[in-house]
């Protein structure tokens, strides 16, 4: 899995800034969350829309290059 198929940039939605499709969650938001010592099931629980899968590309896209 590629972080492209998870996160998307469109000026549309925040400004452009990354979200993982079909929500209105920023990277930003996610990677926050995992700085503060959530952990992903914390994450999934107070975020049901959201996987495991959407979380690992939130840190493939904040580690990029």
């Amino acid at each position: 899995m590629s972080w492209q198929e998870r996160i998307v940039i469109d000026p549309e939605i925040l400004l452009g800034k990354p979200v993982i499709k079909g929500t209105r969650l920023s990277v930003e938001l996610i990677v926050s969350l995992l700085a503060q010592d959530w952990s992903e099931a914390d994450i999934v629980r107070n975020y049901p829309g959201l996987t495991s899968a959407d979380i690992k590309a939130c840190i493939s896209y904040a580690t990029l290059p």
